[in-house]
C-alpha cells in the first residue's frame, strides 16, 4: 500500500477507460488511492448495438451510469463521483451541435460554480496528482474543453484554500496525450489487421495526435491490459470490442493499448528516464 493519491477528471462515461483505463488499474493495484470525477452522463452519445438503439437522451444517460459502474469495478476503482451529482451537467454533444445550446449542458455551465464544486472534491481527496485534458480537450469536444478549464481551475483553487500549516498540496497536473508517432504506427498496423472494423487511413481517423516533443510521460501498464479491455467492454453502447481491437460509432479500428501517455501542464519539471520521458506520474 502507498499513501499516494490520484484524481482524474473526465467528461463522459467511457473516456476514463479508453485513454486512462490501464493507468488507473495499475495505480489501483499498487495501492494508490484513485478517484474518478465524471462531468456528464453522456446523454448525447451515439448508440452502437441495434438492441440498445431505443436509448437516447436521459434514458441513455441513466443506462451509461450502469456501464460506468461496471467499468470502475473492472479497473478496481472504488471512488467515483459525478461533478455536482449524477445528471447535474448534461452532455453537450459535439461542437456546433444544437445540444450545445441546452442551458443544462456542461458547455454552458458556470465555470466558476463547476470549479468550486471540483475544488471541494480536490480538498477532500487531497490528490498528489490530477489528470484531465489539454486546452483543446484532446480533440475539440466542448465537454472535454470545459473539463480542462474546470480541472485546471480547481487545481489552483484547492491549493490556495488548503488549510494553513498543512503539508498537502496537489503537486502535478497532467493532460492526456496521444503521441503522433504512436498513432502513425498503429495506423500502419491496422491497415492489415482491422478485423471486421474499417481500417484507418490516417492519424486523423483516430485522433488529432499530440506532437511527440510535447509528451512528457509514458505509463507502461501492460500487465493491466485485460482490466482495461474489460472496462471498455462495459461501455457497450459506445464501444465495440473485438479481440485486441475496438471501434467507436464510426466503425474505424483502433488498438486497445495499455501503454498510455501524458503531458505535464503544471508542477515540477519531469525527470526523464529511458526514451526521454518519465515513467511514473508521481516521480
Amino acid at each position: 500500500m502507498t499513501d499516494r493519491r490520484l484524481l482524474l477528471v473526465h467528461a463522459h462515461p467511457d473516456d476514463e477507460s479508453i485513454v486512462t483505463g490501464a493507468t488507473m488499474a495499475k495505480y489501483v493495484a499498487e495501492g494508490t488511492e484513485v478517484t474518478l470525477v465524471t462531468c456528464t452522463l453522456g446523454e448525447e452519445g451515439e448508440v452502437i448495438p441495434p438492441e440498445l438503439a431505443h436509448l437516447s437522451g436521459d434514458a441513455l444517460g441513466e443506462h451509461r451510469v450502469g456501464e460506468l459502474a461496471k467499468a470502475c469495478r473492472a479497473l478496481g476503482l472504488r471512488d467515483h463521483r459525478f461533478l455536482g451529482g449524477a445528471g447535474h451537467y448534461r452532455d453537450s454533444g459535439m461542437m456546433g451541435a444544437p445540444s450545445n445550446d441546452d442551458p443544462r449542458c456542461f458547455w454552458r455551465a458556470d465555470v466558476d460554480e463547476a470549479t468550486r464544486q471540483l475544488a471541494a472534491i480536490v480538498r477532500e481527496v487531497r490528490p498528489d496528482v490530477m489528470v484531465s485534458y489539454d486546452s483543446n480537450g484532446g480533440y475539440g469536444h466542448p465537454d472535454h474543453i470545459q473539463a480542462h478549464r474546470v480541472a485546471l481551475g480547481a487545481f489552483g483553487r484547492a491549493a490556495e484554500r488548503s488549510l494553513p500549516g498543512t503539508p498537502w498540496q496537489t503537486r502535478k497536473f497532467y493532460a492526456i496525450a496521444q503521441p503522433t508517432s504512436v498513432i502513425e504506427e498503429r495506423v500502419e498496423r491496422l491497415r492489415y489487421s482491422a478485423g471486421s472494423f474499417t481500417p484507418p487511413t490516417s492519424v486523423a481517423d483516430i485522433a488529432p495526435g499530440t506532437p511527440d516533443h510535447v509528451v512528457t510521460t509514458r505509463i507502461d501498464a501492460s500487465d493491466h491490459w485485460s482490466a482495461k479491455a474489460l472496462a471498455m467492454r462495459a461501455h457497450a453502447t459506445q464501444i465495440s470490442v473485438e479481440g485486441e481491437r475496438f471501434a467507436l460509432s464510426n466503425g474505424i479500428a483502433q488498438e486497445i493499448d495499455a501503454v498510455e501517455h501524458f503531458t505535464l501542464l503544471r508542477g515540477p519539471a519531469t525527470r526523464p528516464g529511458p526514451g526521454g520521458v518519465e515513467t511514473d506520474l508521481f516521480a
